[in-house]
């Protein structure tokens, strides 16, 4: 016996369609859909949230050298004319060398993250623009839950789907 449900679909198409929910879950908040297939989605959230709760403060912060083109008042980067050995002009862009506080994962957080990104898809915007699922689990969901043991989730039941007469409900997170 399987320590999960099938769905009545081969293992790529649920795997599919699990990842949509889960990820849909994680972006409005809240979905639609069949029991069954909520009972499935509610464990691998409270997995990912869980594990988000864990490493959410495990990374360091360094100073990292960065190179990055000059730019005007515009926006448009600055250009200086060359000249090479044989008499040809170019145009060289200016760079500047700037440090930055970057905040690098511990080795933990990583795998952490790629797991996260095993159960995810990357959607974009209305407006074209990823989202980045990961980062959400970890900068808005987590400091969330902070403190609390389980029950992210809640299933209401709604009734019977027209047509079929699946067993409807709503998932959420709490």
């Amino acid at each position: 016996m399987p320590g999960y449900r099938k769905l009545g679909r081969p293992s790529d198409q649920r795997k599919a369609i699990l990842k949509n929910l889960t990820t849909a879950l994680f972006v409005s908040g809240r979905i639609q859909t069949t029991e069954a297939r909520a009972k499935e989605v509610k464990n691998i959230a409270e997995k990912l949230i869980t594990l988000a709760i864990k490493e959410a403060d495990n990374f360091t912060s360094k100073s990292v050298k960065v190179s990055c083109a000059k730019v005007d008042s515009k926006g448009n980067k600055l250009t200086d004319a060359k000249t090479s050995k044989n008499g040809n002009k170019y145009y060289v862009i200016d760079r500047e060398v700037k440090t930055d506080m970057v905040s690098v994962d511990n080795p933990s957080r990583l795998h952490a993250r790629r797991l996260m990104m095993n159960w995810v898809y990357r959607p974009k915007t209305a407006d074209g623009k990823n989202i980045n699922i990961t980062d959400k689990l970890f900068d808005e969901i987590a400091p969330k839950y902070k403190g609390k043991n389980g029950g992210y989730t809640r299933i209401y039941k709604i009734g019977p789907r027209r047509g079929d007469a699946a067993e409807m409900v709503i998932l959420e997170l709490v």
